[in-house]
């Protein structure tokens, strides 16, 4: 046996002995999840324990998540996460003794035989996973916060879509229409500053949902452009169901793009550098815009529909 390995175990067999626990990432997550094996598998008696004595077991005491294999554990007992075993430079947080490559194999064994709800259980997710399936799930869990999907600045709210709407309205002020179609025209006096800046975002209620307009200057390569893209407030099989055209012409020219927008799971960067959406090279957009050319003045009609 590893030094140490048994003062994990007695610890785990000494407290894992409940039929109800609470655990979570967060304090409150996962409350009155049932044990299925864990006590079968220690051989322990079923009995009742503090919701704080099962947080504190599986609970990394640096970061405070749940703890996921390899779990690391000093000749004392205390344990760390792998991520967090490196953050500490192989010191114990908890008395300062040299970590070592003390796996608490214990430890691991009880997170693998527990049976946990989602994170997002709140938020309407009622499915139950394995412990080890739990996190892998919660990354795609069609029930997580959505990111704000304003792209003008480096916002880090996280909500639902009703949520969001009102935060970009109020908060970063937003103009919202409603319709399926639109005539938007965008001008900038000096068009040759180009700074990979967010110059505009609007939102439009249309069939019931909400979607995102961006148009914005930046590079590619060495090429300066102007883009405009759609992204769909909801998940990417919802996105699908809709489909958009945008265009921009004048003197007799005409551009038009056909697409389907984007679901703001993918961030605005993601979706701008995949340069999925209306592109326009700088000097076609000055030729649009008429006149000496030393003013950008263009105007992108778009609609929205529906597929059947």
């Amino acid at each position: 046996m590893a030094p140490g390995g048994g003062i994990c175990k007695d610890v785990i067999e000494s407290r894992i002995t409940f039929a109800e626990y609470d655990m979570a990432t967060s304090s409150a997550e996962l409350r009155g999840s049932p044990l299925r094996k864990a006590a079968t598998s220690l051989g322990g008696n079923l009995g009742a324990t503090s919701t704080n004595d099962v947080h504190e077991l599986l609970e990394c005491p640096v970061c405070l998540n749940l703890m996921y294999p390899p779990i690391y554990q000093c000749p004392n007992g205390h344990t760390v996460c792998s991520i967090c075993k490196a953050r500490v430079h192989n010191s114990c947080p908890t008395c300062r003794n040299e970590l070592g490559n003390i796996r608490c194999l214990a430890l691991e064994k009880v997170a693998e035989s527990l049976e946990l709800p989602c994170r997002y259980q709140i938020l309407g997710c009622h499915d139950i996973f394995p412990y080890y399936s739990k996190l892998k799930h919660e990354k795609n869990c069609r029930y997580r916060p959505y990111h704000c999907p304003f792209a003008g600045a480096e916002c880090s709210v996280t909500g639902d879509i009703p949520f969001l709407v009102v935060h970009l309205k109020n908060d970063h002020k937003v103009d919202m229409h409603d319709g399926c179609t639109f005539n938007h025209r965008y001008v900038k006096s000096n068009p040759h500053e180009v700074e990979n800046a967010t110059w505009m975002l609007t939102v439009f209620n249309c069939f019931g949902r909400q979607f995102c307009l961006h148009f914005e200057a930046f590079h590619i390569g060495m090429a300066p452009v102007y883009m405009a893209f759609l992204r769909f407030m909801g998940d990417e099989d919802e996105a699908r169901q809709f489909s958009y055209s945008l265009e921009v012409g004048g003197y007799g020219r005409k551009v038009i793009w056909q697409g389907v927008p984007r679901s703001i799971r993918d961030s605005h960067r993601k979706v701008r550098d995949s340069q999925d959406g209306l592109i326009i090279q700088r000097n076609l957009a000055l030729f649009f815009s008429g006149g000496d050319r030393q003013e950008l003045k263009l105007k992108v009609a778009g609609r929205i529909w529906k597929e059947q």
